[in-house]
């Protein structure tokens, strides 16, 4: 690949960052979150030294929320690298400031995790030019989000970059085009999808909270934006599915024996 941003970098390092994630949010209290806390508003779980003081039991506190989050390490950009030297307690202006650039590094840090994904599928090849221009250019953007980038840019840019990134899972899902299921940003929840054929399917958005896959054959379905809140995939298969984030692993409930992709981590709820 071109020179473009490490991959180390697309993973959170919140020893590096000053909280952000639990303050610029605002989160509804909900399965997910505990309480209601407004954007700009620090979380009362977080201390003076940017820990979180029930970080080893959010699940059981009532804020799996948290444990899902990711912020794929806009957080340490922000703080580092775009910002330094700044701290959002130290008055409203450099609040505002670090909360605007994260609110936009957030999204392209994602987007930067997606096109790497893409440039390392195999079938994708002929569009690698394409993919390692779409990083460079994002890449480039997220260097910006201090520089009063603003959130329509990001989303327009999503918007190109995402038509990309179909073509590219359009090439690795061609085994199954003849058979594979469209069910993009489809309502499936608590759907019992186990005697369904879920290789190469398009799962892109879809709402799959609750959702039965138990032993399912996830083989390169693409599972992009996909909610799998408390989806059942113990047994599953999805080693190789498509553009699967350890956030999506983290959201789901899974076993030892679901098959995940390589160099991702077994949630530990998992047993």
């Amino acid at each position: 690949m071109t020179d473009a941003v490490p991959l180390r970098v697309l993973a959170a390092d919140c020893a590096r960052c000053v909280g952000l994630c639990c303050v610029a949010p605002a989160f509804a209290a909900s399965a997910d979150f505990a309480l209601d806390k407004p954007a700009g508003d620090p979380c009362p779980n977080l201390e003076d030294d940017n820990r979180c003081a029930i970080h080893a039991r959010l699940r059981e506190s009532g804020f799996p929320g948290c444990v899902v989050f990711d912020c794929f390490g806009a957080g340490q950009r922000v703080t580092q690298e775009l910002l330094p030297g700044t701290d959002w307690r130290t008055g409203e202006a450099d609040a505002s400031a670090m909360f605007a650039a994260f609110t936009v590094a957030w999204p392209l840090h994602e987007l930067l995790w997606l096109i790497r994904a893409a440039i390392e599928l195999e079938a994708a090849w002929p569009l690698r030019g394409a993919l390692e221009a779409a990083y460079a250019d994002t890449d480039a953007l997220a260097a910006r989000a201090a520089l009063g980038t603003t959130t329509p840019d990001v989303m327009a840019h999503r918007a190109r970059v995402n038509e990309l990134l179909r073509e590219a899972s359009a090439l690795a899902r061609a085994p199954h085009a003849e058979t594979a299921l469209d069910r993009r940003g489809a309502d499936l929840i608590g759907a019992d999808l186990r005697s369904l054929d879920l290789r190469g399917a398009d799962l892109r958005g879809a709402d799959l909270i609750g959702a039965d896959l138990r032993g399912a054959d996830l083989s390169l379905a693409d599972l992009t934006g996909a909610d799998l809140r408390a989806a059942d995939v113990r047994g599953a298969a999805l080693a190789d599915a498509l553009f699967v984030t350890p956030s999506q692993l983290r959201a789901a409930r899974g076993d030892g024996r679901t098959r995940i992709p390589d160099g991702m981590e077994r949630p530990p709820h998992w047993g």
